[in-house]
């Protein structure tokens, strides 16, 4: 019994000992616990220090030491697409480079261009174990050299109407390269291939209406000017003058000669017509007043004959008669077929009008398309055939007659005896 006793006192002792820690103990979790549980542990490759741009000035050394989460003596570094110049240590991770300004007048780095790297790091004995990523790298320089225009034709150029005007607009490379080209001309100009940038081709046809037909001026002066601007509004002008001289528009002008031509042949084979028709017309009458002149002579004579050859004293009476029905027929000639002087001088002018047009017909043929002479040519068949117009103004010109052919006019017109007849005579 007093051993029970014993024992439950040592229970109870115990029990409250026990319930004394319960309510001493901290219930609420401590703030390192806390982070050490919400972290996960670092497995992932990954570089700690990358900065995803950099800004280099010309004639700079660029070092920067990249690190990794891991032990680097078993990874190694490489790049991919880098700028030239541009190399990284493969063991230790150093990104080295010296910006040397020999790269950038040679062209093979440009100012203000940003370039992308690729940048990788691989563990060696786990290929799986890699990361690759990039940065982004900008030159600058606080010198600045200006960009220049250079077309590649000489600044003065002396054209015609008509030609093709053809170049190419390059460019010297400044710090700042072009980023815009723009045309100015100090007369307006249409149908040009517009330059916008460097290389562009400038083409231009030079109409044939450049100088109108009303100007003073031989020539027309053209000033192009091409403007070049870059991001900062630098600019730089080319300027070309262009001296344009009156030319040929062959095209138009051979069909204008041809038109002029075809008009005097034309107008020559009508007059070959109508001289034709006059002096026919003049023939008759000619005719017509011999007829009259031989009657009234024979009649004369006959009449004289008659009254003092025959015995007879009718026969004798009717030789009285005649010599004067004989001088009657002077004025039945004049009332009949009146002299045609006006006609002949007529006839002759025209003869002499139409071998002064196939002269001239003949010396205005063209020697080919491009005949040199064409302008002078056109212009003195179309003078030559205006004047002999004016000329012959008032002779109604014979175009068509059912009585009469060009074959028989032409032959007729080159006959030996009608050239002798209407030739002039020296003595």
């Amino acid at each position: 019994m007093r051993k029970l006793l014993i024992f439950s006192i040592l229970l109870m002792i115990l029990g409250s000992v026990r319930s004394q820690e319960v309510q001493h103990k901290d219930t609420i979790p401590h703030k390192s616990d806390t982070i050490q549980h919400a972290l996960p542990v670092d497995t992932t490759l990954r570089i700690i220090n990358l900065n995803p741009y950099f800004t280099i000035h010309v004639d700079s050394i660029f070092q920067y030491g990249m690190e990794i989460n891991r032990p680097k003596e078993y990874y190694y570094w490489f790049l991919r697409n880098a700028p030239v110049g541009v190399r990284i240590d493969r063991t230790s991770g150093q990104l080295y480079f010296k910006a040397d300004k020999s790269f950038f007048r040679s062209g093979k780095l440009k100012y203000d261009e940003p370039y992308r790297v690729e940048i990788g790091v691989q563990n060696l004995f786990f290929p799986a174990d890699r990361v690759d990523t990039s940065f982004n790298l900008l030159f600058y320089s606080t010198e600045i050299n200006s960009s220049k225009l250079k077309p590649t034709i000489t600044q003065t150029q002396y054209n015609e109407e008509g030609d093709s005007i053809r170049f190419k607009v390059q460019c010297e490379a400044g710090t700042f390269p072009f980023e815009q080209i723009t045309l100015s001309t100090n007369i307006p100009i249409s149908n040009y291939t517009l330059v916008k940038r460097c290389d562009d081709e400038f083409s231009w046809m030079i109409p044939y209406d450049f100088i109108r037909d009303n100007d003073t001026a031989k020539s027309k002066t053209l000033l192009v000017q091409f403007i070049g601007s870059d991001k900062f509004q630098n600019k730089d002008t080319a300027t070309l003058r262009f001296v344009i001289r009156p030319g040929i528009n062959y095209p138009q002008k051979y069909a204008e000669h041809k038109v002029v031509a075809d008009e005097m042949a034309k107008y020559i084979k009508n007059l070959k017509l109508t001289f034709y028709v006059i002096t026919k017309n003049v023939k008759t009458n000619k005719n017509a007043r011999a007829t009259f002149d031989i009657t009234g002579s024979t009649t004369a004579l006959a009449g004289t004959v008659l009254s003092t050859a025959s015995d007879d004293p009718g026969t004798q009476d009717i030789g009285k008669i005649l010599p004067s029905i004989g001088l009657t027929m002077v004025p039945v000639k004049e009332a009949v077929a009146p002299s045609k002087v006006q006609e002949q001088n007529t006839a002759a002018q025209v003869r002499a009008t139409i071998k002064r047009l196939e002269y001239v017909y003949s010396e205005g043929a063209l020697v080919g398309d491009r005949d040199p002479d064409l302008l002078a040519k056109t212009k003195k068949l179309r003078d030559e055939l205006k004047q002999a117009q004016l000329q012959l103004v008032d002779l109604p010109i014979v175009d068509f007659d059912t009585r009469y052919s060009q074959e028989e006019a032409d032959k007729y017109f080159n006959n030996p005896k009608v050239n002798k007849k209407y030739k002039l005579k020296v003595n």
